[in-house]
């Protein structure tokens, strides 16, 4: 099932049940009411431990109980009525009340909706979680019937998107890869590269890859464990489950990938790393591909690089004004450097690729050092840095000083030799912009003294340190506001004085509001849609020169640059949320380190 959702838990796959006050699984109840014996239960558990699935299905599948029989046992246990999906037509508008993703992590499909009151049909109709979730999302009291478990799944193949065509192919590659499937070790290469060209397979990884970059995903994790498979998107910096592939499609699904990405199938005891190149409804879409062996197989991760997609105007980035005022001064100086710091997946590329676009001008030269290139700019040179045949960033840094370069960009400072290439580069006359992964400003600073740069230099060079991280906006189409309670206003240290720090006179401190998304169609029922930056803005003023060189800790740097004017990550991220672009929980999810 491709669809956007969270990773269902491992304990919704097991039915349970309330009776009288406490929680017991449907396999204990059904063998207290006669209806399986203690045999044939522990007989369940153990298909079940071995392939997953809900306990009901695995006592289906053994042909212990029918599914009629479960059907009408819930009924009866719970006093729901029961129904047969298979002679049920369901209205479009109300299969859009539940996203698919919902639909699949429960097993519930809704059927009607009359007034405040939705219909739901469910498999396990004691689920409290799933009728909780459904009432949150959609802001209905649920009404549960229950219905056969099989009958759940092929409703939601018919009213959902691509759930019958992933079950149509999941079920016809089972049958052409069943030769190669089974020992990926003793697997005859031949073999698996015809595997990897059958129909099914193609259509397969093809329908993964689409389907992400239509979900704007900005990641695919292909993952194999123990018991399991399964594809994961990261949306808007969230991982979700999308698809659980039978496991032996491993070895057909992780060649094909590798073939597409011109990588050696005949190796998988070492990493490898690869792209890929398609095209998307006329979109030029660009695929870097690692693989990395695990104890349990290849996993696979796909950046995915769109370069439609990539804002190169500084103005759309989600600056504050005051942190973008600083920012513009910096990147403006003839020379010195600019660091661009934050985790993986941040946003600092995107930052850095702005700043060039802003400085780029047929008069200057701009020089970049990458590994990898992740989108192509007209007007700067830039170069792909290869370690393994010695063209690292340290190597590429001391060639473009044999170019003439005014302004030069190094996509990492990981070592000694690097940082101290870019500090001479920068104190002889260019502008050089670099990344570091640090967690706020100040511990940049601290960071460069520890590769063994001296105090005296990194004051002489850093014009100034940018951190910075990325948090999911509020969906337009569903935004709601809410008045919170005193003690979260009191949690982030709301008051009229942050509020003038924020540049919020306008906004009472006394009527604060914050707001977030209710869930609709156009997010996928989450709340959230697309991501925006928050920034902490650090310039090398003369006192913070002079704290440096005094060994002042990055406590002490940061007081000092917050006396100075600067936002910190959480204040950022916090104007962000009382302006309505983003959720309080946002702010505690991304900034929890960084109060």
């Amino acid at each position: 099932m491709l669809a956007r959702g969270r990773a269902a838990p491992g304990a919704l796959g097991e039915a349970h049940v309330m009776a009288n006050g406490s929680s017991t699984r449907l396999g204990e109840l059904l063998v207290k009411h006669n209806l399986i014996t203690k045999d044939q239960l522990t007989k369940a558990l153990a298909q079940q431990e071995t392939s997953g699935g809900r306990i009901g299905a695995n006592l289906v599948k053994l042909g212990f109980i029918s599914e009629d029989e479960i059907t009408a046992f819930l009924s009866r246990q719970y006093g729901v009525p029961s129904i047969n999906l298979n002679q049920f037509e369901v209205d479009a508008n109300v299969t859009k009340l539940i996203d698919a993703d919902m639909a699949q992590k429960y097993q519930v499909l809704p059927i009607n909706r009359a007034g405040g009151v939705l219909t739901v049909a469910m498999a396990d109709p004691s689920n409290i979680f799933a009728i909780d979730d459904i009432k949150f999302k959609t802001g209905l009291r649920v009404e549960p019937v229950v219905a056969a478990e099989s009958a759940i799944r092929n409703a939601i193949n018919k009213y959902y998107d691509n759930a019958g065509m992933v079950d149509e192919l999941l079920t016809k590659t089972v049958e052409d890869v069943d030769t190669v499937a089974e020992g990926e070790d003793q697997v005859n290469l031949a073999e698996l590269a015809q595997a990897t060209e059958d129909a099914p397979v193609v259509k397969l990884v093809n329908l993964i890859l689409t389907d992400a970059i239509k979900k704007g995903a900005s990641d695919i994790h292909v993952e194999p464990y123990e018991k399991s498979y399964r594809v994961r998107y990261r949306i808007d910096g969230v991982l979700y489950d999308v698809m659980q592939p039978p496991m032996k499609l491993k070895a057909a699904i992780t060649s094909r990938i590798k073939i597409m990405s011109q990588m050696d199938i005949a190796e998988r005891r070492l990493p490898q790393d690869g792209r890929i190149k398609i095209k998307v409804n006329n979109r030029a879409i660009d695929l870097r591909v690692s693989t990395l062996p695990t104890v349990w197989g290849e996993k696979i991760v796909m950046r995915i690089l769109d370069q439609t997609g990539l804002r190169v105007n500084l103005e759309d980035l989600g600056f504050e004004p005051s942190t973008f005022e600083r920012f513009k001064k910096g990147i403006a100086v003839p020379y010195g450097i600019i660091l661009v710091t934050g985790p993986t997946g941040s946003g600092k590329t995107t930052t850095l690729y702005s700043a060039l676009s802003t400085l780029n001008e047929p008069k200057v030269n701009i020089m970049t050092a990458e590994d990898p290139v992740e989108y192509q700019l007209t007007g700067i040179n830039q170069v792909q840095c290869r370690p393994d045949i010695g063209l690292t960033f340290a190597a590429a840094l001391r060639s473009f000083l044999r170019q003439d370069p005014d302004i030069i960009m190094v996509g990492e400072i990981r070592d000694r030799e690097t940082a101290e290439i870019a500090i001479k580069a920068s104190m002889t006359g260019h502008l050089v912009l670099s990344t570091l992964h640090t967690n706020d400003a100040p511990s940049t600073i601290a960071r460069l003294i520890d590769m063994g740069i001296e105090g005296f230099m990194v004051t002489s060079s850093v014009v100034l340190v940018q951190a910075q991280r990325l948090v999911r906006t509020i969906c337009k189409d569903c935004k709601m506001e809410y008045r919170p309670k005193k003690e979260m206003i009191d949690g982030f240290g709301i008051t009229a004085d942050l509020l003038r720090r924020l540049d919020l006179p306008h906004i009472d401190e006394k009527n604060i509001k914050f707001y977030k998304g209710k869930g609709c169609e156009s997010c996928g029922n989450d709340g959230y849609r697309g991501r925006m930056g928050i920034y902490e803005v650090m310039e090398m003023t003369e006192n913070m020169r002079q704290c440096i060189l005094k060994g002042g800790s990055t406590t002490d740097m940061s007081r000092l640059a917050r006396t100075e004017g600067m936002l910190t990550l959480r204040e950022s991220a916090v104007r962000k949320a009382l302006l309505g672009m983003t959720t309080v929980e946002e702010v505690v999810r991304v900034t929890a380190a960084d109060r």
